[in-house]
């Protein structure tokens, strides 16, 4: 995320490695790099101009107090302002009412319909509501099948009518379908086109007026760039939507459209989306993205999604078998099924300071533990329980269950039984357990 924008902004910082002070010149070539950083980002360049003016005002003048750099300062400074650009704080999203209808808007391709399905499944699971989803794009046969898919798998409920070509009428049939069967939020999944047109914006502003949504959001592809940048603009204009929703922030996106979309429609981004998994919708925090961006990761995050996959009685079930020596390997099956779920591994990783960097260039594919999964399923439950029954003739069996070479099973218990050690003794120390529990109390 963000990659080559990190980068750049970092070699930016460079020029003030080894400056005692901070004067008007360093500030001058530094802020001249920044610029051009976030032009090479798509930003907009008159609010990358705006952006770095403010920087250069605030670092003049600037006193470097003994304990940190100028360097360390212009970062700060920086940070500050790129959370000021992306909005400060997250925003308050609106689900009050009987029932609340959230309109979901934007360009055909932008991932509408994907975040249509991942709302209803953080609205079901984060927030207690029973969600309604509805599909209104009536040009689209996929969309409709797509959101029945969807719907399926995160287990709520859909309204539509397949044969119906009016969307303003299936939105409303909707509302009157939710109030019958006691749902509390209504969302409402729109056509797009591949570019603006007036028949699209004429159908979603109609609907609008209907159903009267509580939030509607505009649903914006970020490797777009600029381009998403405009398309919000030409939406806006017409809707006066609520809030943005970023996608595809897992793609080879520049910036661009996540720095200059809050600044061009004075609108906050309210949820930025990753990947096809259902659980994969954040909240956004503009300080959290801030520090991403300069790569200083994002604990927060990562402790939050660690938070929603493990609660506070697995983690004391897990702690004491772990303080036993009897973790096993279905206790580890379990574990990496629940990272799994908590996202894209790379993503994850980069959350952790200094970590993001440093596997810039390594690729890790979402089924890195495949192979491991595979031995651990081709033993029987009392192997996994108990791994210390694992003879040589039980190995090759297993291996040849998971198509792997005995060498390969032999690497993994080995490095299985060497993590169980370190576990053990992290655990014995008066901080060891201290790490799980201090994160579960933060629930």
């Amino acid at each position: 995320m963000f990659q080559n924008l990190t980068e750049r902004l970092e070699a930016a910082f460079k020029s003030l490695k080894g400056e005692s002070r901070i004067n008007e010149l360093n500030i001058a070539n530094t802020v001249k790099d920044i610029r051009r950083a976030l032009i090479d980002a798509d930003v907009n360049y008159k609010i990358a101009k705006e952006f770095t003016d403010k920087v250069k005002d605030k670092a003049v003048g600037e006193k470097v107090i003994q304990s940190i750099s100028p360097g360390q300062l212009m970062v700060k400074i920086v940070q500050d302002e790129l959370t000021e650009l992306m909005g400060s704080t997250a925003a308050d999203f609106q689900i009050q009412g009987s029932p609340a209808v959230i309109l979901i808007a934007g360009l055909q391709g932008s991932g509408k319909t994907t975040f249509t399905g991942k709302l209803a499944n953080y609205l079901k699971t984060k927030k207690g509501k029973s969600p309604l989803v509805v599909a209104a794009d009536v040009y689209r046969p996929a969309a409709i099948d797509q959101l029945t898919v969807l719907a399926e798998q995160v287990g709520v409920d859909i309204y539509k009518e397949p044969d119906n070509k009016d969307a303003v009428a299936i939105a409303r049939n909707a509302i009157q379908e939710a109030k019958s069967k006691n749902k509390n939020v209504v969302i409402i999944d729109t056509a797009g086109r591949l570019a603006v047109d007036e028949i699209m914006m004429k159908e979603v502003a109609d609907i609008k007026a209907a159903v009267q949504p509580t939030e509607i959001l505009f649903v914006v592809d970020s490797m777009t760039g600029q381009d998403a940048v405009n398309t919000a603009k030409a939406f806006n204009e017409r809707l006066d939507f609520s809030g943005v929703v970023l996608t595809k922030l897992d793609g080879d996106t520049r910036g661009g459209a996540a720095l200059s979309i809050k600044y061009t429609v004075q609108k906050p981004i309210k949820f930025v989306s990753n990947g096809e998994k259902m659980e994969m919708l954040d909240v956004f925090y503009p300080d959290r993205m801030a520090q991403r961006i300069l790569g200083m990761g994002d604990v927060a995050s990562l402790v939050e999604k660690a938070q929603a996959q493990f609660n506070e009685e697995q983690a004391k079930k897990l702690e004491k078998k772990i303080r036993k020596n009897q973790f096993d390997f279905q206790d580890f099956l379990e574990q990496l099924q629940q990272i799994k779920k908590m996202g894209n591994l790379k993503d994850l990783m980069s959350m952790i300071p200094g970590v993001g960097k440093a596997m810039k260039d390594i690729d890790i594919q979402d089924d890195a533990f495949k192979g491991v999964e595979a031995i651990i399923h081709s033993m029987t439950p009392e192997e996994r329980a108990n791994p210390d029954l694992i003879n040589p003739s039980r190995k090759q069996r297993i291996a040849k269950g998971a198509g792997k070479d005995i060498a390969e099973v032999n690497a993994f218990m080995k490095q299985f039984e060497q993590m169980k050690q370190m576990m053990s003794m992290m655990n014995k120390m008066p901080m060891g357990g201290a790490l799980g529990r201090g994160m579960m109390k933060g629930r």
